[in-house]
């Protein structure tokens, strides 16, 4: 069995958001997953309060759900963290897709401290194309394809629970901390103007070009001295 005394830092550090999830015993499982596997920060897209069904499925979770923090939209649930993985059960055309275990993986390269949300959509329909740009690292959990998409309690401990397993070790963190994804979003917003100035965005390939946009700086995990490159390069390098 690894040792796990690295997750006293991720469990302060790491949030589960849930958006417009439906069913409220979804929600309750979710916080009885979380507390099985060591978290305790759970956001929601969704209209509060919580229905009185959430607390019969969230088995000794109850104060998970009593500090829950409610969100009208994905941009606001997630400014406040450092990277953002979205999960998917299925690829979509504008973003690159990765393997829960590589998402698993490239958390453990960022240091500790890192604020970090674990994005899961609809019940029914999953986290749109413009929800997913609000993430930096889209994955999708593996399954027998003729299935349909896992329940949403089941995706969220499947997740959680490979990061609970991820064996321990030492040293120093391989990248750097990022910016807020606030301040990572108002970058893109300063690039895809620029490009809209110089007509490389346009009406015809205005969404297309700023969800591949998004999902390339997002990938970039930027810090303040990349911000300060980038919107170099683009104010300046770009006539």
């Amino acid at each position: 069995m690894p040792e796990l005394n690295h997750l006293s830092d991720l469990e302060r550090n790491i949030t589960v958001i849930l958006v417009r999830p439906e069913n409220p015993e979804n929600i309750g499982l979710v916080a009885r997953n979380m507390k099985n596997t060591g978290f305790q920060n759970l956001s929601l897209v969704y209209k509060g309060p919580l229905p009185p069904k959430a607390y019969v499925t969230a088995v000794h979770a109850h104060n998970i759900l009593d500090e829950v923090q409610f969100f009208p939209g994905v941009k606001q649930a997630t400014e406040n963290q450092q990277m953002v993985f979205a999960a998917s059960s299925k690829p979509r055309k504008n973003f690159s897709f990765m393997s829960l275990k590589e998402s698993v993986e490239k958390i453990f390269r960022f240091p500790r401290s890192t604020k970090i949300g674990l994005l899961f959509g609809n019940e029914r329909t999953g986290l749109t194309s413009e929800e997913l740009v609000h993430s930096n690292f889209k994955f999708t959990i593996p399954q027998v394809s003729p299935q349909p998409s896992y329940n949403l309690g089941s995706a969220v401990l499947l997740t959680l629970f490979r990061i609970f397993t991820f064996p321990s070790f030492s040293g120093e963190a391989q990248e750097d901390k990022p910016l807020s994804r606030e301040k990572q979003e108002e970058c893109i917003h300063q690039i895809l103007n620029k490009l809209e100035q110089k007509r490389f965005i346009h009406e015809t390939n205005k969404r297309h070009v700023t969800q591949m946009i998004y999902d390339l700086i997002g990938r970039m995990c930027i810090t303040d001295k990349d911000r300060r490159l980038l919107l170099a390069l683009f104010s300046k390098g770009i006539r």
